[in-house]
């Protein structure tokens, strides 16, 4: 986890290191310098006469100093021992701040975000966001945050393996950032739906292509949001209650429901959407019973959707499937993993 943000940070205090050390090498070679010229000293003894002057340590010194030499060892003092304490303390106190390490880990986290490919880009981290995460990373799909609010962002932190960034999500640069232009999908779910009309418009002017999943809070922000680009709606509100309306008119049916995707139970069924596209085209337009997908792999195929958009519901075993068409699947992971080497083996 992590944020750019963060790692700007962490490059000023690098570089006021950096400074730090510069100064501090220059004030012991000129001190060094000094007095090899002006007392005739080897190297050690010129640089051991260095330190314990801008230190001043208070030993005795290497040999007896001549008035010019007294004169250097006065400039010394002058000069360097504000450098010289200045910068230990400085660094001394990135070190035990943790700026270094802090750094190096920004530095790292940046790395992985640069080399996301296919991921989804998640705006807000709310109580929708939060779900969203949960779900992407038990699907062990790729993902990132965009999140502004500091108290939010404190939260993220606690989280392991949450990249994020913290800034605008409404913001061309932020999306940049977060590698809009490799992204599969965006979803955005924050508070304000005019935000996420605005990050619809951006993101969908940025990439043509992705696919964007919005919030929206009520129904008139719905049409807005699709004319800005998004390809679905969402109101969780709404969702929420048709739920519990159903609870209480089909508590059979919701609570079959609720098996099949695990929510209540061990049982850890799961839809699936298998693409047909890289099968061999001596395959094309073979019937679902000659696949015998189910004797082979239990998983059940109840939907098929066509080229041109059509979904099939619970297709017949004499179904004709398309290489262009998609498998809407149901079974458990090992099912689904199974009909996966079995599609990708025709």
């Amino acid at each position: 986890m992590q944020s750019i943000k963060a790692l700007k940070y962490g490059y000023s205090h690098f570089r006021k290191a950096i400074i730090i050390l510069y100064l501090l090498i220059i004030s012991v070679a000129v001190g060094t310098a000094g007095y090899i010229i002006i007392e005739g000293f080897s190297l050690f003894e010129a640089f051991y006469m260095t330190m314990i002057t801008i230190t001043t340590v208070g030993f005795m010194e290497v040999k007896p100093l001549s008035d010019a030499g007294r004169a250097f060892t006065v400039f010394l003092l002058v000069t360097d021992i504000g450098i010289f304490f200045y910068g230990i303390t400085t660094l001394a106190g990135l070190i035990v701040e943790g700026e270094f390490r802090n750094f190096y880990k920004n530095y790292n986290v940046k790395k992985k975000i640069e080399g996301l490919s296919g991921h989804v880009i998640v705006c807000g981290y709310g109580r929708n966001g939060k779900q969203v995460c949960r779900e992407l990373a038990d699907d062990k799909q790729p993902f990132l945050v965009i999140e502004s609010r500091e108290n939010v962002i404190e939260e993220i932190k606690d989280e392991e393996n949450i990249l994020f960034i913290e800034g605008d999500a409404t913001e061309e640069e932020v999306l940049n950032e977060g590698g809009l232009e490799r992204a599969r999908a965006l979803i955005t779910t924050l508070p304000a739906d005019p935000d996420n009309v605005y990050v619809v418009l951006t993101a969908r002017e940025m990439n043509p292509g992705i696919t964007i999943i919005s919030r929206a809070s009520n129904e008139a922000s719905v049409s807005k949001l699709k004319r800005a680009g998004a390809n679905n709606v969402i109101m969780p509100e709404k969702i929420g209650g048709a739920h519990m309306a159903a609870l209480v008119m089909k508590p059979d049916i919701m609570e079959f429901i609720a098996q099949l995707t695990g929510q209540d139970t061990d049982i850890s069924l799961t839809f699936e959407e298998l693409s047909l596209s890289n099968i061999s085209a001596d395959i094309g337009n073979t019937s679902i019973r000659d696949l015998d997908i189910r004797n082979k792999t239990g998983a059940n195929i109840i939907g098929l959707k066509m080229p041109d958009g059509e979904f099939i519901i619970n297709p017949l075993p004499d179904s004709r499937i398309n290489t262009n068409a998609k498998l809407i699947v149901l079974g458990d992971r090992k099912q689904i993993a199974d009909m996966r080497k079995l599609i990708s083996e025709m």
